[in-house]
């Protein structure tokens, strides 16, 4: 029972979440509202989203120590692809905000009493899983042109990657490799998180409902993942200080693209209600 509960959510009966389709105009709006939350009651939101740069620190400084210089940049953009998961917080924070009730810091962790949180388990276990898969791939890339020979210096290291044809290559199918694997969680979980903190759905329906919504919105939710990509490269300058400012914002305006991209939770009952939804007529 309990793993049916993760799977399909607190009642099997639940109809699909409906996804509504937006524009670029909504992407924008939502990074404004983003805006808008961060800077209700910024210092909360900085003190929470600190262990995101000091993570990336530490994955920098541990790389570097321990001869494992080639995964270095595949662990910092990696890092990413847990990114909705880490910013989970914010969007209880949001969700909250939303509701007019309390929203400091410490209801961040009200996330650990919500009734969806095998739900959430069960997503982000799908994200390390994806994490360390691109770790495999990042390393299985490198070997086939470096061989398994750690480089010796970090200077070494990018006179290797930067001035050969060898590293070229590197650079393009690793590149190629980590695009592909951040399409799949963009997709898979564009919504997700968001859509287990406000209704207890089950895994699967957040992930079906978050794929949808991508299908259904490829210009806009394109956009919305270049943009949170080039966010995270500012945001590590200097050495990931700024992400302590660009995770909450990041995380508040996905909680109001959610919003956004699927219809309020009402009972459905005819086809031409369906489509009014879909089409965000609601």
């Amino acid at each position: 029972m309990t793993t049916f509960h993760v799977m399909a959510g607190a009642d099997s009966s639940f109809v699909r979440p409906v996804v509504r389709k937006i524009g670029v105009a909504d992407i924008m709006d939502a990074l404004s509202l983003g805006w808008n939350d961060f800077r209700e009651k910024p210092s909360h939101y900085v003190f929470l989203c600190l262990i995101y740069p000091l993570a990336g620190v530490f994955l920098m400084v541990w790389s570097s120590g321990a001869n494992l210089l080639p995964l270095l940049f595949p662990l910092m953009s990696g890092f990413a692809l847990l990114g909705p998961l880490a910013a989970i917080g914010l969007y209880e924070i949001s969700r909250r905000r939303e509701r007019g009730e309390d929203s400091s810091w410490r209801h961040a962790f009200s996330v650990l009493k919500s009734p969806a949180l095998p739900s959430i388990i069960a997503v982000g276990f799908l994200l390390f899983v994806l994490f360390i898969s691109w770790l495999l791939v990042a390393q299985a890339i490198y070997t086939a042109y470096f061989g398994d020979v750690a480089p010796t210096s970090i200077s070494s290291f990018l006179n290797e990657v930067l001035t050969t044809p060898q590293g070229m290559a590197l650079i393009l199918w690793g590149n190629l490799a980590g695009f592909l694997f951040a399409v799949v969680v963009l997709a898979t979980t564009v919504v997700a998180f968001p859509l287990l903190l406000d209704r207890d759905v089950g895994a699967v329906a957040a992930i079906d409902t978050s794929v949808r919504a991508t299908l259904a919105n490829p210009v806009p939710v394109a956009l919305w993942g270049l943009i949170v990509a080039a966010l995270l490269v500012i945001g590590t300058i200097p050495i990931f200080a700024g992400l302590a400012v660009i995770m909450p914002i990041l995380g508040h305006a996905t909680w109001h693209l959610y919003r956004k991209l699927v219809a309020p939770d009402i009972s459905i009952r005819s086809p031409r209600r369906i489509d009014d939804l879909t089409n965000g007529q609601a």
